[in-house]
């Protein structure tokens, strides 16, 4: 590299690339996966009263 200079990467730039990379490596299987324990471990911990009051919010308007 003569008289070049890279450019440098945003985070942002940096963290959709390691997305997309993921997501071709790893495929929707990982995901569905990943998001299964997820909501496993959040029932576990908070139970049924958690996903109540959040169904609620989600019909609420928000403060502005």
């Amino acid at each position: 590299m003569t008289g070049e200079k890279k450019k440098k990467m945003t985070r942002q730039e940096a963290g959709k690339k390691g997305g997309e990379k993921v997501a071709r490596e790893r495929g929707t299987e990982f995901y569905r996966e990943i998001g299964r324990k997820g909501g496993e471990k959040v029932s576990a911990e908070r139970g049924p009263e958690y996903y109540r009051k959040i169904g609620k919010k989600g019909g609420e308007k928000r403060k502005k």
